[in-house]
């Protein structure tokens, strides 16, 4: 969904149908789950789901529509290991198949030691560089690809992401008012785009209506009520 100006319809539609698409596919699921900071959320959002080619073909072209659709300019994507780079590779992809067509490159955990060597695969890193992961919790993928850009000599521009949980931050085990969402974009001073967000998923279960979808919103509800924080998608 993306949040410049006036509230867009169409991006409104896009968040929905891929809150749709991530319910049907299994990657966002209901119940009880343990985040990193240690909150018992009632949703989980796992993009390692996304297995097969029908799943990553149509996962990217969710960003690439919210990507076109954001406004926001780039020269090249890097994937961070290991989850971004899959979505950096299909999404180039789709991009290119849209008629925007842009290099890629991705990091190693472990430097190379023979052949090519290093940590850096693909195109040189230069320019304005895009940087896309699925989900942003602490922010800490985000600075250490931000340092592999800089270190190359390349700007690190933007984020794009699957989904913006749009809650507090943990530093030091404590809650801070801001998301890392937030930390990336005014203390760091990134651009970043979410396909959807928290809000966004609480539409589609009010939407949805009855049952246990109810329980869903009422229980995700709760959640946000008490770690959320108020921010858009794309700016």
């Amino acid at each position: 969904m993306v949040n410049v100006g006036a509230p867009n319809p169409e991006q409104g539609r896009l968040a929905q149908d891929f809150v749709r698409f991530a319910v049907e596919a299994g990657v966002l699921r209901f119940g009880e789950f343990k985040t990193k900071a240690g909150r018992l959320s009632p949703y989980f959002f796992n993009a390692g789901l996304f297995d097969d080619g029908d799943k990553l073909g149509r996962l990217a072209e969710f960003y690439a529509k919210a990507l076109l659709a954001s406004g926001i300019e780039f020269d090249m994507v890097f994937g961070p290991a290991y989850k971004g780079i899959p979505l950096a590779a299909t999404v180039v992809v789709e991009l290119a198949r849209r008629g925007r067509n842009v290099p890629f490159a991705y990091n190693r955990k472990e430097a190379k030691d023979h052949g090519e060597g290093g940590t850096l695969v693909g195109a040189p890193l230069q320019g304005r560089v895009l940087i896309i992961d699925d989900v942003m919790s602490a922010g800490t993928a985000a600075r250490e690809s931000i340092a592999i850009i800089r270190a190359a000599g390349a700007v690190p521009h933007a984020v794009a992401i699957a989904l913006d949980r749009q809650e507090k931050a943990t530093e030091n085990g404590q809650d801070v008012a801001h998301s890392a969402v937030q930390y990336v974009r005014h203390q760091l001073g990134m651009q970043v785009c979410a396909i959807a967000t928290l809000a966004d998923l609480l539409l589609y279960l009010s939407e949805k209506g009855g049952g246990e979808m109810s329980a869903h919103h009422a229980r995700v509800l709760a959640y946000r009520q008490r770690y959320g924080v108020n921010q858009g998608s794309c700016s």
